[in-house]
């Protein structure tokens, strides 16, 4: 089930918090529940994504997007992910999350997120592709910045974004269905 109680209690959490720029980072803190587990009593990795949720939404908000989104008539979806999962995160350990918003390209923004154990490791790292999106289709990210009033130029797009793009760009799609056999 969607965690929609912790949701709500990021949102309250940081309602007063200071506004980010396109460049800040949001950084929140949160435990690995019994309901967040896999068999081996660490952290799911299709929880990760979902629990990814409670830093991104509240980073959206902080940085002006919501407030865009809501004034522009606009919706926001992901239009892909890659992650690296490096370290367990055991039942009831304490994480911290990192989200940030890298770049964008002329259709998509990349947005940066990860978890860290108390120790200072790393536990795993995301890369979102995002468009935000009206009755036309996929909105310009320049129209975005626009509207945030924010300059209208990427930061540097770095290499490992830049290879995933690139690597996305040669992906088939739809993808090759295999016949049943």
């Amino acid at each position: 089930m969607y965690p929609f109680l912790r949701m709500i209690k990021e949102f309250v959490k940081f309602r007063n918090a200071a506004p980010l720029g396109v460049d800040g980072v949001h950084v929140s803190h949160h435990r690995c529940m019994p309901w967040d587990i896999d068999m081996f009593f660490e952290l799911n990795n299709g929880r990760t994504l979902t629990l990814y949720d409670l830093g991104r939404l509240p980073f959206a908000k902080r940085a002006g997007l919501f407030a865009a989104l809501k004034s522009q008539k606009w919706g926001l979806t992901m239009a892909g992910a890659t992650v690296r999962y490096r370290r367990r995160i055991r039942t009831f350990e304490r994480f911290e999350m990192r989200s940030r918003l890298a770049c964008w390209d002329a259709r998509f923004l990349y947005l940066e997120q990860s978890m860290w154990l108390a120790n200072g490791e790393c536990a795993n790292h995301i890369v979102y592709r995002a468009a935000l999106t009206d009755r036309n289709g996929i909105v310009p990210p320049a129209r975005v910045a626009e509207v945030l009033g924010v300059p209208d130029v990427s930061p540097a797009i770095p290499p490992h974004i830049a290879k995933w793009i690139e690597a996305e760009d040669a992906r088939p799609w739809p993808p090759m269905q295999e016949a049943a056999g």
